[in-house]
């Protein structure tokens, strides 16, 4: 019996190692780590860097993309969302030489990507993330885009906001956008004023032309919660005669809805690149 038992527990381990435990096939990219001693934010923070077949490649675009609350970098390239979907790395291996390098930042969980009063957590991005990416990798600095999922979509539209013509291209994917202050999600803003300097919508209503002539993704699903803003943020965006690509597909605000559109995004963003 102890031997059957044995036998059936070692048949488990093997079939979850085969499934949940196997190793993400990154379709030809390698995966790197390094850390950031951030003086925005005071602490040390680690950005996971994805870099598409041939690593001797110079002069590489690079796509900053920025994670959704309570996420970190692995996420996108660890134990979370993609140990076991490879739907991120088969899309960028589909764009074969156009693929950017693409990093992803870490955070405290609940930045909402912009300064405030736990950190400069934009000023961490766009003064130590990206040159730091430059250097390591070869990247070219005059073709970045940057996106974000949720929490992460509203962080690169702020940070688009706040560095006009630093980006090529700028997406949300299910963005977490708000209409009003009082609306928003604890945490995601310090206070009324915190929400005001941060008020993307109210930022392209008052300045039409406040994102420039860049090409900007915006997607959600249809049952997604943030749904009315987003497309209130699509209809503000359209009337300011912006360079829009606007989707709502079927699906919540959840992985599975994100995973499925990975090739869209990516292909967006490298077509930017590509024309910037």
């Amino acid at each position: 019996m102890l031997a059957l038992a044995g036998l059936g527990v070692l048949a488990a381990y093997l079939v979850l190692r085969a499934t949940l435990l196997a190793p993400v096939d990154t379709h030809g990219a390698s995966v790197h780590r390094f850390t950031v001693d951030s003086k925005a934010v005071g602490r040390d923070l680690d950005v996971a860097v994805v870099v598409p077949g041939d690593e001797g490649a110079s002069r590489r675009p690079l796509l900053v993309f920025l994670h959704g609350k309570s996420e970190t970098v692995d996420s996108f390239v660890g134990d979370g969302w993609f140990s076991g979907d490879e739907s991120f790395f088969a899309a960028l291996a589909r764009l074969g030489p156009a693929a950017p390098v693409v990093a992803f930042p870490e955070d405290d969980g609940d930045s909402y990507w912009h300064d405030r009063a736990s950190g400069g957590w934009g000023t961490y991005v766009t003064e130590e993330v990206i040159p730091a990416v430059e250097r390591r990798y070869g990247t070219d600095p005059r073709r970045v885009a940057i996106g974000g999922i949720s929490m992460g979509g509203f962080g690169a539209y702020a940070l688009a906001l706040e560095h006009p013509g630093s980006f090529c291209a700028v997406g949300g994917h299910s963005p977490a956008l708000w209409l009003e202050g009082g609306a928003s999600a604890p945490g995601a803003f310090d206070d009324a004023e915190d929400f005001e300097r941060h008020d993307v919508i109210g930022a392209i209503r008052a300045d039409p032309g406040a994102l420039g002539p860049i090409p900007i993704w915006n997607d959600y699903g249809t049952k997604d919660p943030f749904a009315i803003s987003d497309v209130a943020f699509d209809e503000t965006l359209e009337a300011a005669g912006a360079d829009v690509s606007a989707h709502s597909w079927p699906g919540e605000h959840e992985r599975s809805y994100w995973d499925r559109h990975w090739g869209a995004y990516l292909r967006f963003y490298a077509s930017a690149l590509r024309d910037c």
